[in-house]
């Protein structure tokens, strides 16, 4: 397995378990707590579980070689997996808000004081594993990754928000039951917000939007180093899971052979794969300098 599939799958595998074990501890506390913020943070953390799992096949299915069918690999099915993690996202906010309401309108008692605590360590925990899945969501330039990690920002948004409801509950006392109910109310708003923030960046990559241009600069001043090439002009890159794939147009002397052209730019292909491991392939294109 490639050496940036194994650290994406890794990673993908401990975002699994930490949902896992953090959606139980909110469920039970939630429960013995009278705290349905806690209950809706829970709900969210199940659905990270399930879009975490989806993140892990579709990271191996992604990292199976090019073949007769999909003669580009099978990268694609990142951005497709990102759109499987939004949807889990909107339908956990539905959810949420639909039980929300329904807390609003019925009597309940508040919540317990150590529900508090239990938020606290959440927060600081889910921004942790923000920072570490992102990280290796940029270190694998992994779409889905990356919309794993925004999954462990917004459970950290959501447990704060409840931390805040529940603080106004406790602190505010009779008649303010009900505030924790409102901040799952206004977490499933933020939840709906990273949503969308998720699903650009993974509709522009199936859709090979023009998103690349500090790594399009970089290839154009490594093409400069190769020996024959005097210019660079058009250059487009084009991202398939994990790994990026260049067009470019390379100016040589037009008085060379056909061959020496073809050495060139078999050089430079080389020297940018060398440069930028991420490239899967270059497909350059020679125009003869004017």
């Amino acid at each position: 397995m490639d050496a940036q599939v194994e650290k994406a799958v890794k990673t993908s595998f401990l975002s699994i378990l930490g949902n896992a074990a953090l959606a139980m501890v909110k469920f039970l506390a939630g429960i013995f707590g009278n705290s349905y913020a806690l209950i809706a943070d829970a709900i969210e953390s199940t659905a990270d579980v399930f879009s975490s799992i989806l993140v892990l096949l579709g990271l191996r299915f992604a990292a199976k070689p090019p073949d007769k069918n999909h003669p580009y690999g099978h990268g694609r099915v990142e951005p497709l997996i990102t759109f499987a993690i939004v949807g889990f996202l909107i339908v956990s906010a539905t959810i949420i808000v639909y039980e929300s309401v329904e807390h609003i309108l019925t009597p309940h008692k508040s919540p317990k004081p150590y529900t508090l605590i239990v938020l606290a360590v959440i927060v600081i925990v889910k921004e942790i594993f923000y920072r570490f899945v992102s990280k290796k969501g940029d270190e694998t330039n992994s779409s889905s990754l990356k919309a794993d990690a925004w999954h462990h920002r917004s459970d950290a948004i959501t447990s704060l928000t409840a931390f805040i409801g529940i603080s106004i509950a406790l602190t505010m006392g009779k008649g303010y039951e009900s505030a924790d109910d409102w901040a799952a109310l206004i977490a499933s708003g933020i939840i709906l917000v990273n949503a969308y923030f998720i699903l650009r960046p993974a509709l522009g990559e199936i859709m090979d939007e023009h998103m690349y241009d500090d790594l399009i600069t970089d290839i154009r001043i490594k093409t400069l180093e190769v020996d024959g090439v005097k210019d660079t002009e058009k250059c487009f890159v084009r991202k398939t899971g994990m790994t990026f794939f260049v067009d470019l147009h390379i100016f040589v002397d037009g008085n060379i052979t056909v061959k020496s052209g073809h050495d060139i730019a078999h050089k430079a292909k080389r020297h940018l794969q060398k440069e930028f491991p991420e490239i899967a392939d270059v497909l350059i294109h020679m125009e003869p300098d004017k």
